[in-house]
């Protein structure tokens, strides 16, 4: 039964909790991570922590053309590719934490299953509009460019590399054909256009449902970048989009006369969630059913914000038009994360990778699980740097956190041999310290609804903080010497604000989570501490509990640590810039009577000066041996003038004299340039060849 457009329960028993189904192409990065993956895995604790029945999926998507164009590049098959990274991947976010109930993969069979069937009913209830269109086509390739094998000038914001499909700079989604001196990513050729059958949905159909079920119904729960592009998109007018492509990869379309055409990634990778459910569902004993189609469950869509048109316009219009399904109560899209002041790119290999951190930080899941938290791009893109890790490490984990719990344990091992001593006489300044825990748990709990997980994380921290201040303030060190009972009352308050901490951090910090109740020793106690435990009295550890040792929950991390990464950056940027200089295409064949009228000969610039009112072009006087020329070259940005005067080089000299602003320049000095855009003379470097010299 489909859902009330203008149902904004905010509470619910049972959750589908979805997380974007990333491109296996490629390993996951802390730009994923910050934008979808720890947030969807705090609230998914968080639920489950309430007692809520909770499904969380999400699985690797292995079709579209990332995938083919990762391929070609590695010269293997997409298979090949998609078994690589989802392998990586999966174990990936297993060792960072994040609890999928389900990972699953585009490629299995009950995914194949799942989207040809949910085709199949559209096309059968006649949600589809069929029609025959131009689209580009690369003659060299022998192919239709869908979506990611065309680039070009995005229409909207000038960027020169936008894809097909979606601008990366702007995040604007529009169609191929829309894009701006469009070009073949394949073969670099200008493609041309071809007429091909395809099916679309009519998203305009869905327009005036759109506007009443987001513009109205989710004005005021949805956060504000997400209604403002969905509200840009819808009062922009909707247009059919394509559910199919021309590609030998994919889904098959499950029609007779479609060969060779699969189902539009954007079509197939959403019920991926579905599939995914079925497959958790099959292998747990469960049905599935009630995780999508009944009313009382609440759907939450995790994305980054690259894909809120797909997850709030075109996959709620499919799941309209399939007319069973529930839609998502909300999809709390995040900005971007950017990495030391530039954006994340794939491609460009400036990154940093999951699966590489936890090699580099091996049992530090938890620092890069807060530092993401904590400079989350919730309503506006943020940026990680290396330094801001550090320090975040250095001075609120270790110095707040860890100090207190380090603090509180070593104490009562100190002065009562590790057993929780026995409260005497509670006075107001240990039932404020208990208060403030319960508060903050209000506080917590409050953030996390509202998707607010910067917030939420802040309030735990201020649990500690506060911790922190009730030692300082009551100073058990000194009162052991005065007053043994009120030292007895002070650790054991101590101790149950460490034990609240063990519980509170469990969405945030999962690994410090349990090693606190392990050092703590929860597992002795016959009740053990819950989220919804925690209330006003807030007595998790009775006095004669015995609790374990106290170890480290934090370390510092050095300097040389995080110079290891910056240049591990910096590499990687070398390399990618390496890999990926082009070599020019052979020109023309010549003669060897048109090479013998070329005379390049050797000389020394002997004067040089920056062009007035011009950023490149610098006057040289170059003597050539048998004359001195002068001669205008646009290397102004790679070189100073003192720093070419005595400079070699090699001059075409017999090329026909050019007015440069009004400065006749008397031959070409012969250069190359590198992958960064620097020129470099091709000189010689031999002794003994003067000026003049002839160049054969």
């Amino acid at each position: 039964m489909s859902q009330d457009p203008k149902s904004t329960s905010t509470s619910a028993e049972r959750y589908t909790i979805t997380a974007a189904l990333p491109y296996s192409n490629g390993p996951v990065h802390i730009g994923h991570l910050a934008g979808v993956y720890v947030p969807a895995d705090i609230y998914a604790r968080f639920q489950r922590m309430q007692g809520k029945d909770v499904v969380f999926v999400c699985g690797s998507d292995e079709h579209g053309v990332p995938i083919t164009l990762k391929a070609r590049k590695e010269g293997i098959t997409p298979q090949q590719v998609v078994d690589k990274y989802h392998a990586i991947i999966k174990k990936a976010f297993e060792d960072f934490g994040i609890t999928f109930d389900n990972y699953s993969r585009t490629s299995a069979k009950i995914h194949h299953e799942t989207a040809s069937a949910f085709f199949k009913k559209l096309y059968e209830d006649g949600k589809f509009v069929e029609k025959v269109t131009e689209q580009f086509y690369d003659a060299e390739a022998r192919q239709f460019l869908a979506d990611r094998f065309i680039v070009g000038i995005c229409p909207v914001c000038g960027y020169e590399e936008s894809y097909g499909d979606q601008c990366e700079n702007c995040g604007t989604s529009h169609n191929a054909t829309d894009l701006i001196k469009p070009k073949s990513a394949i073969t670099g050729a200008t493609p041309s256009l071809k007429k091909t059958r395809h099916w679309f949905l009519p998203l305009d159909q869905y327009e005036a449902w759109l506007k009443e079920w987001i513009i109205e119904g989710h004005k005021k729960d949805w956060k504000i970048n997400v209604y403002g592009q969905c509200k840009s998109w819808i009062d922009d007018g909707l247009r059919p989009r394509a559910v199919t492509r021309d590609l030998d990869w994919g889904i098959p379309v499950p029609l007779e006369g479609a060969d060779g055409k699969v189902l539009y990634v954007w079509f197939d990778a959403p019920i991926g969630y579905i599939s995914s459910t079925k497959e958790w569902a099959e292998r747990e004993g469960k049905d599935w059913e009630p995780y999508w189609k009944d009313k009382d469950t609440k759907l939450l869509h995790f994305i980054g914000k690259d894909n809120i048109v797909f997850h709030c316009i075109i996959f709620p219009s499919m799941l309209k038009a399939e007319g069973s399904y529930i839609l998502p109560a909300n999809v709390p899209a995040n900005e971007f994360l950017n990495l030391e002041g530039d954006k994340i790119s794939t491609s460009k290999n400036w990154a940093v990778w999951l699966h590489e951190y936890l090699d580099d930080f091996p049992g530090q899941q938890d620092v890069l699980r807060y530092v993401l938290t904590a400079n989350a791009p919730e309503t506006k893109d943020s940026d990680f740097s290396w330094t801001d890790f550090q320090a975040r490490n250095n001075n609120e984990l270790v110095a707040i956190f860890g100090n207190f719990i380090n603090r509180v344990v070593v104490l009562t091992h100190k002065y009562y041999d590790g057993v929780v001593p026995v409260s005497t006489n509670l006075i107001k300044i240990d039932n404020i310290a208990l208060g403030v825990i319960e508060s903050n748990k209000n506080h917590i709990s409050k953030s996390l609804e509202n998707y607010r997980f910067r917030e939420a994380l802040n309030h735990l921290m201020n649990t500690a903080r506060m911790g922190n201040q009730y030692l300082a303030g009551e100073e058990p060190w000194k009162t052991i010497k005065t007053d043994e009972e009120r030292t007895k009352t002070v650790m054991y308050v101590a101790l149950q604000i460490a034990s609240a901490l063990a519980v509170l951090s469990e969405p945030f910090l999962p690994f410090t989570s349990e090693k606190l109740k392990k050092m703590l020793c929860f597992s002795k106690l016959e009740t053990m501490p819950e989220w919804k435990s925690i209330t006003e009295d807030n007595i998790f550890l009775p006095g004669g509990h015995q609790i374990g040792e106290s170890s480290l929950l934090f370390s510092k991390i050095e300097d040389t640590q995080i110079q290891q990464q910056r240049d591990k950056l910096q590499a990687s940027k070398k390399a990618n810039e390496a890999m990926n200089t082009t070599t020019a295409p052979q020109k023309d064949i010549i003669n060897f009577d048109d090479f013998t009228k070329l005379d390049m000969r050797v000389g020394t610039i002997i004067e040089a000066e920056r062009m007035p009112k011009t950023k490149k072009l610098m006057v040289l006087k170059v003597d050539m041996g048998i004359d001195v020329r002068t001669i205008v070259s646009g290397i102004a940005e790679s070189f100073t003038a003192e720093e070419v005067v005595g400079k070699k080089v090699t001059v075409l000299i017999n090329l026909a004299p050019r007015a440069i602003r009004g400065v006749d320049s008397e031959g070409m000095i012969l250069m190359t340039e590198t992958a960064d855009g620097k020129f470099v003379f091709i000189n010689p470097d031999e002794d003994g060849i003067g000026n003049g010299a002839t160049i054969n």
